[in-house]
């Protein structure tokens, strides 16, 4: 690096120091020494790029993206369940007759998608307190033994009413992954990757879709019970490997300072790429000066604190980023083989569709990578879903003039362009802003409870979607775009008033905004002191 006013000559602060200091409090905020490793820290984070930052966190994006991939099991089993209803020998074994052939009742079809979700409901409360007590690698490691206890249920079954169990069961591990996802990719990652990282969880559902795509599509032919026993078997291929890499993986030096283990925090930082003893300890100092100026104004965290104070308001943007997901055409995508057949596709062409639709998003969220660097949080997530909208009531206009081969082949390919925007925009940049918009302090607490505002209000909006689509429902195929497109304005107008730019805002930063009670709008132009400890 060149010469920047954190590299002026200062008091070394050696191990010995901090080890005194090993306990739950600290003096950082009236030693001058360590606030100085505070401020140059923080410098460091800021005046870093985007590629210096991957040469030297290599290890953090590794892991980050370690964690981020936990939520392939929940993308795999949602994608899964929208396959299932649309193949052939899925509804001839579980379904009833309608018109030509066979259809999963409406009923039963809302139930496989929304047992797994109220599972995920309990999984993320529980996920808060727990994680508080065992760290997210411990937490993520008990979750990945359950996954994979629970996945034997919904293997074995022979009707929908024990599938739909299993779903269920399998939806509490789901909770932990992502509520600590990311949680952990947030706080081990510099600044100016925070962005990428946590976006690449959006990429995980992406590949998630993907196998889930190619699976049924090379069995959607097959006339046995291994045409939909086999994709469920294949979510046995993650849990394992996974637990054995989280085993190595370093907690996360945000959880260990605020637990008191400082010593273990250090060793973490520099497993996660701050070689330097001494880039070691700005990067150890500036959080602990973060945690200490929350633990001085908040105590210790409780799911109360969320709905207090300045909290609350966070709690709130949380919340509506998560709810938001399911308001924009997201539930379009999660049901793309079903919604390319209701719009008049052949069934197997829709699976065809549906894989280059899972491909396709996975290079939306590639590049989002990109989008995170280039313009802000706010922007992007305003101008995504602004263009959703649009394309979504053009969608609803399609299917409202007379249906020919042109008009179905249209409904499909706005689907996909739906999609593609929603894996590119909203979708990646939800989980960004959410990971950023938590306090430290109440971190595990506010995603759980942010995703459990995402299962409220996506349960519902399952039963809606399959209303909307199942033959044996209103059965209004590509007219539902003026009910999504329509749910899409409400999350744009919400965001317009409400949702903050933090883009290369540190952590401390984003406190004293919210404590300072800026208005969402000038979250941008507001300067913060780097000497600022409120």
């Amino acid at each position: 690096m060149s010469s920047s006013p954190i590299d002026h000559e200062k008091p070394q602060v050696g191990m010995h120091d901090l080890e005194e200091k090993n306990g739950l409090q600290s003096e950082i905020l009236v030693n001058p020494e360590l606030m100085n490793d505070a401020f140059d820290g923080e410098n460091r984070e800021h005046a870093m790029g985007t590629l210096e930052a991957v040469r030297t966190y290599p290890m953090a994006c590794f892991w980050a993206f370690i964690f981020s991939f936990t939520i392939v099991m929940e993308s795999f089993d949602m994608f899964l369940n929208g396959n299932f209803v649309a193949l052939p020998v899925f509804q001839m074994a579980f379904g009833v007759p309608s018109g030509t052939g066979y259809a999963i009742e409406t009923k039963w079809q809302s139930a496989l998608f929304q047992s797994g979700q109220c599972g995920a409901f309990v999984g993320v409360f529980l996920a808060g307190p727990v994680t508080n007590r065992l760290g997210y690698r411990w937490t993520t490691m008990m979750a990945l033994v359950l996954m994979n206890a629970t996945i034997f249920i919904s293997f074995f079954s022979d009707s929908l009413a024990v599938l739909t169990v299993g779903q269920a069961l399998e939806g509490v591990p789901w909770g932990f992954f992502i509520a600590n996802s990311p949680a952990y990719a947030s706080e081990i990652v510099p600044l100016v990757l925070r962005g990428a990282c946590t976006a690449t969880l959006q990429m995980s559902w992406s590949i998630g879709s993907i196998i889930v795509a190619a699976a049924t599509y090379g069995y959607n032919q097959h006339t046995d019970q291994w045409a939909w026993r086999v994709p469920l078997a294949l979510q046995w291929l993650f849990p394992t490997p996974l637990l054995i890499l989280i085993f190595f993986a370093p907690e996360s030096p945000w959880w260990l300072i605020r637990r008191g283990r400082k010593k273990e925090a250090i060793r973490s930082i520099e497993r996660l790429g701050n070689k330097s003893p001494q880039s070691a300890q700005e990067t150890f100092a500036m959080i602990e000066r973060t945690v200490e100026i929350e633990t001085k104004l908040g105590g210790s965290p409780s799911l109360l604190d969320l709905f207090r104070g300045t909290d609350l308001r966070r709690t709130i943007i949380i919340c509506l980023m998560y709810a938001s997901q399911n308001f924009a055409g997201n539930l379009i995508a999660n049901q793309a083989t079903f919604f390319f057949e209701q719009a008049g596709i052949a069934t197997n062409f829709a699976f065809q569709l549906n894989l280059i639709n899972s491909c396709l998003q996975f290079v939306a969220n590639a590049c989002s990578w990109f989008l995170t660097a280039w313009f802000g949080r706010r922007t992007i997530y305003l101008y995504g879903t602004a263009f959703n909208v649009a394309m979504l009531m053009i969608l609803g206009v399609c299917a409202s003039v007379q249906q020919t081969t042109q008009t179905q082949y249209a409904q499909a390919c706005l689907g996909v362009i739906i999609s593609f925007v929603y894996a590119g925009t909203l979708g990646p940049i939800s989980y960004t802003i959410i990971a950023e918009t938590s306090s430290v302090r109440l971190r595990a607490l506010s995603t759980g409870v942010g995703r459990a505002a995402y299962y409220i209000a996506e349960i519902p909006m399952i039963y809606l979607a399959s209303q909307l689509l199942n033959p044996t429902g209103w059965d209004v195929a590509g007219k539902c775009g003026y009910v999504w497109g329509s749910t899409a304005i409400v999350c744009w107008v919400a965001a317009y008033f409400f949702l903050p730019e933090l883009k290369h805002r540190s952590y401390r930063e984003t406190d004293i905004l919210f404590n300072r009670r800026v208005p969402a709008r000038k979250f941008k132009s507001t300067i913060i002191d780097i000497k600022d400890n409120e």
